[in-house]
């Protein structure tokens, strides 16, 4: 057997020192997320909040970083993806040195307005910046490489973010702030160069990408799979920690266990898939999530809980990275910008609506009601998954691995 038949991340071969230095940017941002995590318990264990409040705090970020995605995204195709994202990174590296400085609910909220604004406009400039650095052969393993600096990075940030907030929470905002800026260095010191011939420098944006049938119907059938997915930033710590009694660093290894699978699994797990038509691929992927939050309504020891991360952790491989390939099909190659701040927007749904909803079933009827409910949530996902159409994707014959 061959070197290449072994190695989990051979699909990467043949992209651009672009390419990776924009990974790099990624992975060391990355490695520094550990606030978000944890600002469900940041906002009921030292601010005294109520899961409520800290629900809609985090509902707040939500809709901000829902506002901000499109116009992000039409900003790239104007003024160019890279001045967005290393702005975006270094702003918000100052917001989170900031935010543990307020106390009060009303400042919370302008804080976390703030916050989402500048930091949440990096993810339309980033997915269509990978786009642009790489030729249309070469894309799918560009966004390959980058969920995998993602994932490097958050096998990282949240687990160390466990340990720090078992010390000192005010740590996990200076940590996450100066990583944040050290990304943003990254981008300055090496500029990328991003091809012209796909550069983003169409006219004047419109509605044209929501006027989409097929990138709005996406959108609809992925949000409730994400409301689902989104518990794991605001009702599950909770109820880790202050319910079950789990420490902090056992809801941080959670985030290791997800990402390191990701980190070894994933590339070649959309190889060996990659034939899969959307319907079936997208369908798989949120059953998968459904499931394995579903069963957290009887799985509540530590094993029985990284047992669920597993399958839901699978879904996700194989659900976040067809929907991408899927959305990225539909745009026309000037306007990539605009189609990737409305898929960028569906997640800022899902992070508004998610964890606000779920903190609030957890705090009204318990935690198995919520979980039973994500399981039936989930599953009204994957029904209307089912029944995407394959318009305008290749054909893709399945990846044979000769013997060596």
């Amino acid at each position: 057997m061959t070197w290449r038949a072994l190695n989990p991340w051979s699909d990467l071969a043949g992209l651009s020192r672009d390419s990776w230095l924009l990974a790099l940017a990624t992975l060391v941002n990355r490695a520094g997320t550990m606030v978000i995590p944890f600002l469900a318990l940041h906002f009921t264990r030292n601010l005294g909040f109520s899961a409520g409040q800290a629900g809609t705090a985090l509902a707040v970020y939500g809709v901000v970083s829902l506002l901000t995605s499109p116009f992000a995204g039409r900003l790239a195709d104007r003024v160019g993806s890279q001045r967005i994202l290393t702005v975006s990174l270094f702003l918000g590296g100052l917001g989170f040195w900031a935010l543990p400085l307020l106390r009060t609910m009303p400042q919370v909220l302008v804080g976390m307005m703030v916050l989402s604004a500048v930091s949440e406009a990096m993810r339309p400039a980033t997915l269509a910046l990978v786009s642009d650095l790489a030729p249309p052969e070469l894309r799918r393993q560009a966004y390959a490489l980058n969920r995998l600096a993602i994932n490097l990075g958050m096998s990282v940030g949240p687990a160390l973010g466990g340990f720090l907030a078992a010390h000192s929470f005010q740590m996990l905002f200076w940590v996450d702030g100066a990583t944040s800026i050290a990304a943003a260095l990254v981008l300055l010191l090496f500029p990328l160069r991003v091809r012209s011939a796909e550069a983003h420098a169409a006219g004047a944006p419109s509605l044209g990408a929501i006027a989409d049938r097929r990138l709005r119907y996406v959108i609809l059938c992925l949000l409730p799979v994400l409301l689902v997915f989104f518990q794991h930033e605001g009702a599950m710590p909770v109820w880790m920690v202050d319910q079950l009694g789990m420490p902090t660093q056992t809801f941080g290894l959670i985030f290791t266990v997800n990402t390191l699978l990701i980190v070894f699994l994933e590339v070649r797990l959309n190889g060996m898939t990659a034939h899969w038509s959307p319907a079936r691929a997208l369908s798989v992927g949120s059953a998968l999530c459904a499931v394995g939050f579903g069963a957290l309504a009887f799985l509540t020891s530590s094993w029985g809980i990284m047992l669920t991360v597993v399958i839901w952790t699978f879904g996700e491989m194989i659900l976040f990275p067809s929907t991408a390939a899927y959305v990225s099909e539909l745009a026309p190659p000037a306007r990539r910008g605009e189609y990737m701040g409305f898929y960028s927007m569906t997640f800022g749904i899902g992070f508004t609506l998610g964890p606000w909803a779920g903190l609030n079933v957890l705090e009204a009827a318990g935690a198995r009601t919520l979980w039973l409910a994500c399981l039936a949530v989930g599953a009204l996902s994957t029904l209307l998954l089912a029944r995407i159409r394959p318009e305008g994707q290749p054909v893709i014959a399945p990846r044979v691995v000769a013997p060596g």
